[in-house]
């Protein structure tokens, strides 16, 4: 059935090359009206330069992008009068107090002042920022400034919001407020593009998911599509020694054509299988025979992250540590 209205962002085999580096090789999406689109991928898979191309802030070398019905190249202007913008980091004016951050926002949207003061009130307490509201932003931590910046991109609740990871660093009360805060602009209309690192976050928020690797879209659908995708339940050994971990590994191995995920501080490791609960029986005996002592072994549905995994070769929880000592 063909949508009843114009996707509101569209990307039509869209490449970008940074020197010989290939960061975006025809990309192809669109987001209809009122949705929310997450982009997963590993670092350097080409989220960022999607979001940089999408909001005027770099040109495409092949391929068309549109957004609101606009061409990126040729009506960025218009763009960036619709659109909000949260980067990976926080793009505010330390000379400025918190509040005067978000009210000149505000101003340069046209806003009321009345509208664009209580805009400010309100997205500040929604950040936790209202003690700080009236220190210079200078004095702020690397964490405020982010959750300032968050704000600023949603104080004009434009139609448009791209959002780049925009709850890293954040604390679990701030980050759910946040997602609060965007689920009331999506019900009123608003549409977003939002990448994170977070499966939770886009199982949470998102309509549609698509998995980017090397500049390319691997796949694509809802969260529960992905899943099924991956057609197997995932076997789960938890050991009671963590030096039993390698053989666990090697003894498992045979069980599934996918690597194993391990997380050492639990002593835990999981794969996905096909079989369901012969394989788990036939796992557990042949762990049994190496003498692994089990803490637990059993079978559970697929996560996003599984699917992460399997298509990208790690999950996020590795990519996401990666990042933060990058």
């Amino acid at each position: 059935m063909a949508r009843a209205l114009a996707a509101t962002v569209e990307v039509d085999g869209v490449t970008k090359r940074f020197g010989e580096k290939v960061a975006l090789d025809g990309v192809s999406f669109a987001i209809d009206p009122g949705r929310v689109l997450a982009l997963l991928g590993p670092n350097g898979a080409g989220k960022t330069t999607i979001i940089r191309i999408l909001t005027t802030l770099l040109r495409p070398d092949g391929g068309r992008a549109r957004v609101a019905g606009f061409d990126v190249e040729r009506d960025a202007t218009s763009i960036r009068s619709l659109i909000g913008l949260a980067g990976q980091y926080a793009a505010v004016d330390e000379l400025l107090t918190g509040r005067e951050n978000l009210e000149l926002v505000g101003l340069l949207y046209h806003l009321e002042r009345s509208e664009y003061r209580r805009r400010a009130a309100g997205a500040l307490a929604r950040m936790g920022l209202s003690d700080a509201a009236d220190a210079l932003v200078k004095t702020y931590s690397g964490g405020m400034r982010r959750r300032l910046d968050v704000a600023a991109s949603l104080i004009a609740r434009p139609p448009v919001l791209f959002l780049d990871e925009p709850t890293t660093g954040l604390d679990p009360r701030t980050r759910n407020d946040l997602w609060e805060f965007i689920e009331e602009l999506v019900s009123a209309g608003t549409t977003v593009l939002l990448t994170t690192q977070y499966m939770e976050e886009a199982e949470h928020l998102a309509d549609d998911i698509i998995v980017l690797d090397l500049g390319r879209v691997v796949a694509k659908g809802t969260a529960d599509e992905l899943k099924d995708r991956l057609g197997s339940d995932v076997l789960e050994v938890r050991v009671r020694d963590v030096a039993d971990l390698e053989v666990a590994i090697s003894t498992v191995a045979p069980f599934s054509d996918a690597p194993a995920r391990v997380d050492a501080d639990l002593r835990q490791l999981s794969l996905p299988i096909k079989g369901g609960a012969n394989v788990l029986l036939a796992a557990g005996r042949a762990l049994e025979d190496r003498g692994v002592e089990l803490v637990d072994v059993g079978i559970r549905r697929p996560s996003l992250d599984d699917v992460f995994l399997a298509l990208t070769g790690h999950g996020v929880e590795a990519e996401r540590a990666e990042s933060d000592r990058g």
